[in-house]
């Protein structure tokens, strides 16, 4: 035990020193660490895995849930400020003080076993979960599945997104074989809802050699609508007349509907209510992911880091109407594609702003000029390297009209570290 760890802080600290890497993949540490604890849940437990969309689709099932009179709990990450927003009970993060207990006794019970941060600190927040008066728990998975911290864990319901390449140093080099880290969560003979509309082969796959209950997108549920609403059918349920969900984006609605077929496979056990998912759709809050942030001029946030991701950004700022300069703020991990995800956002930005960000892993921003510079060849735009990223916010906001939007997006470090002292609330030189 370390007796020198009062805070959480001091345990961060203590996990980081713990292991010589961040990254470790395997499942047999935690699953000992998890037994030598005694973590178990009596109530339903959900995971979600997937490239994109798990954080969004996490909190529609806690919004639904909570929505239809449930207490629940929840695991998401990474955090955008602060380590405690990972760890969510009825709705509210937990105060740090609430989580020293808990990483004190995963480091009583691990003895000699050298844990990663990432599995010290899932064991020490699922123990917390598991021990407290909830009628749900949602885990989300972080790199892949197979070999994740939270796969240590069995779930009722295993949910997976979309699945796209990311982490192709760990997870594979095509969907294929990204698909099949994913499908690591399933479980034999319990459901697994798949609400990306094209699955790689290997997901399905393995679905079926395990025996699991598959449920697929367009085949065992399926969704329509209009501009106006839309509607969802399952295996045994509808939903006519919804209102789109708060969440923008035209991949929230694949989301939303992976969360109703879950919450259908879960019906015998905790049945949610039409109101209960009206209510929750529309209620729903997921900082960073497409969040429009009104003010003079106009400031988007999210967290699109991959490809895919930025695909989806580039589409929903195209929707939203004419600006007459978008100006972007960004910074990413150097392990990324980021010349792939810059070719769909190049028409639509007008001024780059690159920042470098607090990690060792992280692109620095004078590399990330020579790629958007290269990407941008064909229409030069202005560039300009800033150290953080509340540094190139404000130098976009100084040159911004009141007209203008203003876009910060790639790494969590990016949205977190302009979110740092709460919301932004822009207003150009011009207005000030």
């Amino acid at each position: 035990m370390n007796a020198t760890c009062s805070t959480l802080s001091d345990w961060l600290a203590h996990c980081a020193r713990l292991h010589p890497k961040t990254m470790d993949l395997s499942l047999e540490r935690t699953v000992e660490v998890a037994r030598r604890l005694g973590i178990a849940f009596k109530v339903p437990l959900i995971t979600v895995a997937g490239t994109n969309g798990k954080g969004s689709t996490c909190a529609m099932l806690e919004s639904i849930a909570r929505q239809s009179g449930y207490r629940v709990g929840l695991y998401q990450k990474p955090e955008l400020v602060h380590f405690e927003e990972r760890c969510r009970v009825d709705g509210q993060a937990v105060a740090a003080d609430e989580l020293v207990p808990h990483f004190a006794a995963v480091e009583a019970a691990r003895g000699d076993l050298l844990l990663t941060q990432f599995e010290f600190s899932t064991l020490a927040i699922v123990r917390l979960l598991s021990q407290a008066a909830l009628d749900l728990v949602i885990l989300e998975v972080g790199l892949g599945g197979r070999f994740d911290s939270v796969n240590a864990f069995d779930a009722d319901v295993a949910v997976i997104t979309s699945i796209a390449l990311d982490h192709t140093e760990y997870l594979g080099p095509d969907r294929e074989a990204i698909g099949r880290e994913k499908a690591g969560i399933m479980r034999a003979g319990r459901p697994v809802v798949v609400s990306d509309p094209q699955p790689p082969d290997s997901l399905i796959a393995h679905a079926q050699s395990l025996g699991a209950d598959l449920w697929r997108l367009g085949r065992d549920f399926n969704v329509q609508g209009d501009k106006q609403q839309w509607a969802w059918a399952g295996r045994h349920r509808r939903y006519n007349g919804l209102a789109y969900p708060a969440l923008r984006g035209a991949n929230q609605l694949l989301n939303a509907a992976g969360a109703l077929a879950a919450f259908e496979a879960l019906r015998d056990r905790l049945p949610v209510t039409a109101q209960g998912v009206r209510n929750g759709l529309a209620m729903v809050e997921l900082p960073g992911r497409f969040q429009i942030v009104p003010g003079q001029p106009m400031l988007v946030l999210d967290v699109a880091h991959n490809p895919q991701a930025v695909a989806a950004l580039a589409l929903n700022l195209d929707q939203m109407g004419f600006y007459p300069c978008t100006h972007a703020v960004f910074g990413a991990m150097a392990d990324k594609d980021i010349a792939g995800l810059l070719g769909s956002l190049t028409p639509i930005i007008d001024r780059w702003y690159l920042t470098d960000l607090p990690l060792p892993r992280a692109a620095k921003a004078v590399d990330l000029q020579g790629l958007v510079a290269a990407a941008t060849a064909k229409r030069p735009v202005p560039i300009s390297t800033h150290a953080d990223p509340a540094a190139a916010l404000a130098a976009a906001v100084a040159v911004a009209d009141p007209a203008d939007r203003i876009v910060v997006f790639g790494s969590f470090y990016t949205v977190g570290g302009v979110l740092k002292d709460g919301l932004p609330r822009l207003v150009a030189r011009h207005l000030g």
